[in-house]
């Protein structure tokens, strides 16, 4: 029995109640409608997966990967809201059977449901990131656990949402890009139950929040040499702002944040409670450095022949096509807490602290003893300076200012704590900095 006969339409803010569909996985390499053929489509930006150095340990296949470009689509897909109907229960599952027409459904009560329906937008692209495998997700996201032991494979005890958020990226200049919590399923729909945080705003629209909630931190001064971490936020289904919850699951939202807004800039991260992903625009890519950067970097700090100060031998970072294996004969290690670099030694261990701790023979300080690799992910960068700090205790080595800001940026952890962590491993940091400036020796001759 329907409550209120007739359908309420509405008319949503842009900002508010901006959802889009999905036709399929990514696309990544075809021609937009304007595109001249052989022309490489337009890039609204790219996510990367915090823990992974490159890479996921089985190799990038298809959607799942540690890294995905977002480019515009060969036809819009977007949808936006239409019409909001007041209905009873049972009607429900009819309204949610139609797989042509996405909706909304806040279960309000045992007898009292509101679906909101969208229609076709043809200005917008939506993609869709979750732990689900089908077809509707264009990033598949799987738990990332600290130290790089990621959870790639099917995992019950995930945090991760099968549909955790959908970005939703303008076709025409400058191609802005918002975020949403919660994704379409197979049959178009995206359900909040009974025990969901859900609400009416002030306007008579509905809004929510997905169970373990979807976070965003937009770093002050953008995502550069002058960065300085921003505050973390919730953003609801709807793509509005609001503090966080008290803890991650709680039924109680925070406060709405009106001076701020969904929308994404270089260097946000997005949280999806067991993953970070960082967000890349087009521009901030062109600043950050690349590949070969990183390789000659490498090339350069191996040539300056650098020694290990107490066994005299030439040390040398591996190439990152040997991948992290175990230490070769010439691999650095670091004394993580005075930054001294030796190669590698079995003596100074200190085993009632720890199978890693050991004394450095050159100061005497004790502390985790541990091999150095490059960080191999660019867009992780802020600048590309060179490798003269490495992460305590992993040894993950990158710049200076690339360090210190990961260094100071607390990422979410579990319902309610938040930890500064390796971007390229994803291990805790630990010490007075988290990192450490390298201390190596030259050559004696």
């Amino acid at each position: 029995m329907v409550l209120e006969g007739n359908p309420e339409v509405g008319s949503p803010r842009t900002s508010d109640l901006q959802h889009r569909g999905n036709k399929g996985p990514c696309v990544l390499s075809s021609p937009g409608e304007d595109a001249q053929p052989g022309e490489e489509p337009i890039k609204y930006g790219e996510l990367i997966v915090l823990g992974y150095n490159g890479c996921l340990a089985s190799g990038d296949k298809g959607r799942r990967r540690s890294r995905l470009a977002l480019s515009r689509r060969p036809h819009a897909n977007g949808v936006k809201p239409d019409v909001m109907h007041h209905i009873s229960t049972p009607l429900v599952s009819k309204a949610l059977s139609n797989r042509g027409q996405h909706s909304i459904s806040y279960t309000l009560s045992r007898s009292h449901s509101v679906i909101v329906e969208y229609t076709h937008d043809s200005d917008t692209d939506m993609f869709q990131i979750g732990r689900s495998t089908e077809n509707m997700i264009d990033f598949v996201v799987t738990d990332t656990s600290p130290g790089g032991g990621a959870a790639e494979g099917p995992s019950a005890q995930s945090t991760i949402s099968r549909y955790a958020c959908r970005i939703l990226c303008d076709r025409r200049p400058p191609y802005t890009a918002r975020i949403y919590a919660a994704g379409f399923d197979a049959s178009s729909n995206i359900f909040l139950g009974e025990r969901a945080a859900k609400w009416r705003t002030p306007d008579g629209l509905m809004d929510g929040l997905t169970t373990n909630g979807v976070l965003v931190m937009h770093p002050a001064g953008g995502f550069s040499e002058d960065s300085a971490p921003g505050v973390w936020r919730e953003i609801s289904v709807c793509g509005n702002v609001y503090t966080l919850r008290d803890s991650r699951s709680a039924q109680q939202r925070g406060k709405l944040v009106e001076n701020e807004s969904n929308v994404l800039q270089d260097g946000s991260l997005i949280d999806l409670c067991g993953a970070t992903l960082l967000w890349r625009t087009p521009a901030g890519l062109l600043r950050a450095p690349t590949l070969k950067q990183l390789e000659a970097q490498r090339q350069e700090a191996n040539a300056a022949r650098p020694q290990c100060p107490v066994g005299l031998s030439t040390l040398a970072f591996p190439s990152p096509a040997r991948g992290r294996t175990a230490p070769d004969k010439q691999q650095p290690w670091v004394y993580v807490r005075c930054g001294h670099v030796h190669g590698y030694h079995g003596w100074g261990c200190r085993r009632e602290r720890g199978p890693q701790e050991r004394e450095c023979p050159l100061c005497r300080l004790v502390g985790p003893y541990v091999p150095l690799w490059l960080g191999q992910e660019a867009g992780l960068c802020l600048d590309p300076g060179p490798p003269s700090h490495a992460f305590a205790p992993c040894g993950h080595v990158c710049s200076e200012k690339t360090a210190r800001y990961w260094a100071q940026t607390p990422l979410p952890h579990g319902t309610h704590a938040f930890h500064a962590a390796c971007p390229f491993c994803g291990a805790w940091l630990t010490g007075e900095h988290g990192c450490v400036r390298l201390i190596f020796q030259g050559p004696l001759d």
